[in-house]
This record gives structure tokens, C-alpha cells and sequence, in this order.
């Protein structure tokens, strides 16, 4: 993690964000699967 630190600030914010879409699609993935079992075949 200490490698993180030399990053330049802007690229450091582009991988953040790219971390944080990939992680928030996700859980919507996982979110909605289970929204959508619960529908289909109730709890």
C-alpha cells in the first residue's frame, strides 16, 4: 500500500473511482439477484 502513496494525485482519484464503479455494480448485481429470487420464489 505504500506504494500507493508515489501515485500522482489524479491517477490515485481515476483508480479510486474505477474501484468504487466495479465494487457498486457489484452489489447491485448481488442486490438485484436477490431481490429478484426473493420475487420469483418468495422468502
Amino acid at each position: 500500500m505504500a506504494a500507493r502513496a508515489i501515485m500522482p494525485n489524479e491517477q490515485q482519484r481515476k483508480a479510486n473511482l474505477r474501484l468504487a464503479l466495479i465494487l457498486l455494480s457489484l452489489a447491485l448485481v448481488f442486490g438485484l439477484g436477490f431481490v429478484a429470487k426473493v420475487a420469483l420464489f418468495g422468502l
